[in-house]
Formats: C-alpha cells, sequence, structure tokens
C-alpha cells in the first residue's frame, strides 16, 4: 500500500533534473498550480489514514499462521485416514472358498507366518533369559546364615525328584504307617534311587533340647530305617513355614533333582502316578504343581489357621490367593534354587502353604492345578481307579489329612493303591 501512494506522488510531483533545483524555486514549475499541489497533498494524506500498529500486525501474522496450520492438519489427518481405512479394508478381506484369488496373497502369508514365528521365538527367549538370570544370581550368592553353604557343591547326586515327607516326633506310628503301605523300605528303597532317581526321606528337625529323649529315639529310628533327612531347625508348628524353607535349601544341596515335592505324614501316595505326572512337565521351566486353592484370611484369634497378618490381605473377609494346599504340593529345580537363593529374604505367613506360595508371587511360574493330587478316601479315589483314573495323592479335607492315618491307611491303600509294580514299570 505504501508503494502504491509513492507512485502516486511520484506521478504527481516530478522531481526537478539535477543543476536545476533553484530554478525551480525561483520560477514555479508551470505544469502544477499550488492549489493543485496542495489538494493532491490533501487526498493523500486522506487516503493514507492512520498508521497500523506494530502488536496488531503481529497478531494478524499469528492468526494467519496457526489458520494455515489447522487447515494443513485437517488435510493430512484426513489423508491418512483414508489410507489407513485402505488399507484395513485391504486387510480384512474375508477369505472364502469362492473368493477369487488376490494378487500378493502369498505374500501376505508368508508375512503373517514370519510375525507368528518371531513372536514364538521372543517368548522362548524370554523364558531363557529368565533362566540364565536365576542362574546368575544362585551364583552370585554368598550369603551366610539361612544359606546351606556359600557356594554351590559340585557334583551333586543326579536325581529325578525328592519327596520330602513332613513328620513329627510324635508321628512314629504314622511313619510306619507308610513304611508299610506306599513307602518302600531297605533295599527297595535304595533300589528305587538307583533305577528311579527318586529320594524319599522324612524331614524333620531337633528338639529344644538337642541330643534329649526325642532326638535320641529318631536317632534310632534312623539307624533302623536310613530313611530320614535332618534339618538344623526346631520343631514346632508354628515354624512350618521356616521348616519348609530349609526343607527346599536343604535337598537342593545334597541333590540335583528335576522336582522337589513336600507332602504330609498322613496322606496316601501312589508314586508311580506322581513321577508319570511330573515327567509331563519336565521340560518347562519353574513349574508349581498341586491342588490350587484360595481359602479364606481368618483374622479371629484362637481359631485354626488363624492369620496374624490378615491386614495385609484387605479388607476383613478376603480370601488368599491362589496357592496350593499344603497336603503335598511340587516344584521344579530352578523355583526351589530361589528359594535357596532368597532364603533369608522371603517372607513367612502363619501357613506355610500361604508362605510358599507368595514366595513365587510376581515370578514367571506356571501354576499346574492337578486334581489327582486331592482325592478323597474311599470311595471318591476307589471309583476313581475303577475307571483307570489313579489318583496321585488321597486325603480327608475336613482333617487335612487322612482321619485317622495309622489306622485308616492300609484300608486306603488297598483300595486306592495303583499296584506294587506300577513305579517299577514306569519309563521315564
Amino acid at each position: 500500500m505504501k508503494l502504491f501512494f509513492s507512485k502516486i506522488a511520484k506521478d504527481s510531483v516530478r522531481r526537478p533534473e539535477k543543476g536545476t533545483l533553484r530554478a525551480h524555486f525561483r520560477h514555479p514549475t508551470p505544469f502544477l498550480s499550488p492549489e493543485k499541489l496542495e489538494e493532491t497533498t490533501k487526498k493523500k494524506k486522506k487516503m493514507r489514514g492512520k498508521p497500523v500498529p506494530g502488536k496488531a500486525i503481529l497478531v494478524l501474522c499469528m492468526v494467519s499462521f496457526l489458520v494455515g496450520l489447522l487447515f494443513t492438519t485437517r488435510t493430512w489427518t484426513r489423508s491418512s485416514d483414508i489410507s489407513f481405512n485402505k488399507e484395513r479394508h485391504l486387510q480384512f478381506i474375508p477369505l472364502t472358498k469362492n473368493r477369487k484369488p488376490v494378487q500378493g496373497d502369498d505374500h501376505s502369508e508368508d508375512i503373517m507366518g514370519e510375525v507368528t514365528k518371531t513372536h514364538q521365538a521372543i517368548q522362548t527367549l524370554d523364558k531363557t533369559v529368565s533362566t540364565l538370570e536365576m542362574e546368575l544370581a544362585m551364583a552370585r550368592t554368598g550369603q551366610t546364615g539361612h544359606q546351606v553353604s556359600e557356594e554351590p557343591p559340585l557334583n551333586l547326586p543326579k536325581a529325578f525328584v525328592v519327596i520330602g515327607i513332613n513328620t513329627a516326633f510324635s508321628s512314629k506310628k504314622r511313619r510306619d504307617s507308610l513304611r508299610e503301605t506306599w513307602m518302600p523300605r531297605g533295599a527297595k528303597l535304595e533300589r528305587l534311587e538307583k533305577e528311579k532317581g527318586a529320594i524319599i526321606r522324612f524331614v524333620i528337625g531337633h528338639s529344644t533340647t538337642p541330643g534329649g529323649l526325642l532326638d535320641k529315639a529318631i536317632d534310632t529310628e534312623e539307624a533302623e530305617n536310613k530313611d530320614f533327612l535332618r534339618l538344623n531347625h526346631v520343631e514346632g508348628y508354628h515354624e512350618l513355614s521356616t521348616k519348609t524353607r530349609l526343607y527346599f535349601s536343604t535337598a537342593v544341596s545334597m541333590w540335583d533333582a528335576d522336582f522337589y515335592v513336600k507332602i504330609d505324614d498322613d496322606v496316601h501316595l501312589n508314586l508311580g502316578m506322581l513321577m508319570s505326572t511330573l515327567a509331563r512337565h519336565r521340560s518347562k521351566p519353574r513349574i508349581y504343581i498341586g491342588c490350587m486353592k484360595s481359602g479364606p484370611v481368618l483374622s479371629q484369634k484362637g481359631v485354626k489357621y488363624y492369620e496374624p497378618e490378615f491386614w495385609k490381605f484387605g479388607e476383613e473377609g478376603n480370601k488368599y490367593f491362589r496357592h496350593a494346599t499344603g497336603q503335598i504340593y511340587a516344584i521344579s529345580k530352578d523355583l526351589a534354587a530361589y528359594i535357596s537363593t532368597n532364603a533369608p529374604m522371603l517372607h513367612r505367613y502363619a501357613n506355610e502353604d500361604v508362605s510358599l506360595g507368595s514366595w513365587f508371587i510376581g515370578l514367571e511360574v506356571d501354576h499346574v492345578d492337578d486334581r489327582t493330587m486331592c482325592c478323597g478316601t474311599p470311595p471318591d479315589c476307589e471309583w476313581k481307579r475303577q475307571v483307570g483314573k489313579v489318583c496321585v495323592a488321597s486325603f480327608d479335607w475336613s482333617c487335612s489329612g487322612i482321619c485317622k492315618s495309622v489306622e485308616r491307611m492300609k484300608d486306603v491303600h488297598n483300595n486306592c493303591g495303583e499296584g506294587e509294580g506300577a513305579v517299577w514299570n514306569l519309563d521315564l
């Protein structure tokens, strides 16, 4: 606009040539009178108007920029949406028998196949990395106290499974009832270890007065049967979580087994069925097998299974997280090693089965809910045996074991046992 008015002014008032300035001042230009010159100047000022403030120009520029940016973004988004819809349309063409083959189908199938293979490879790599991290943690372990040894011993005896039977000083009759039914003894126990790789031991600690009558009685029983695993632990019902933790740590330090099992001394077990069940999970890492449950958190003092730390599980009436029932469960070697490595840091709740389940929370653990490990006593396990579904373990839920197990263990074994030859004919 300034250029426009400047041009008008130049056209109206001609600039005198060089050397004629004085002449112009002495003699006004003949072609433009003073009246016309003044009139032209007034029109020029009138057309020019008031000058535009600098702030207004800046605001106008910013508004223009934003309008242009908005228009460009909307145009780009719309183009992208159109392109995306076209891709979706091409991707989800229905595959029917009568549909004519579209060019590029084979290439798409190849791409999907490669994606699937890559996903499977990533999952396998993730499991391998987790296993290596656990092994690395074990190698770095140098802790003392609850740790069995500062360095993992080399050349441990190989085994398929270590079965620890939780027992107490007052349970000699229960132990004898197992030796007379499903648990081999003497030469058969040694043969089972050599031929099938199954280690079976009664797990017990020591009394509050080491070397006393209770400990001597166990020493005598051990000399006769050679089927005990002694722990550096003071026996007590309210110390089962500590005992369980120490059992796995001790077993890992003595045998290099694929699986470690804990079972109570008032539960019937079919060895062949247990070993064949574990064999199906042999190639999988971090296996936790048992009858998974989620019982109520009991906050009332004096009741059985009272949980002093009930407040940690939320509001009153809440249930525990899923965990294997304490009568029998099995864990793989890497989980037993994890317990051994991290023993000092593993929290112990009042109930040992809850404690074990809590140790695996946050880990990549495969929880296997196997209901054959918690069959009822006859007629339940007997009916299942008759239809070819032999149970791994049998007990009464009402007693958390076989009720009056000393008197009834033989009857349960006769009606629900797999037969003596089952474990010997087992091909692992």
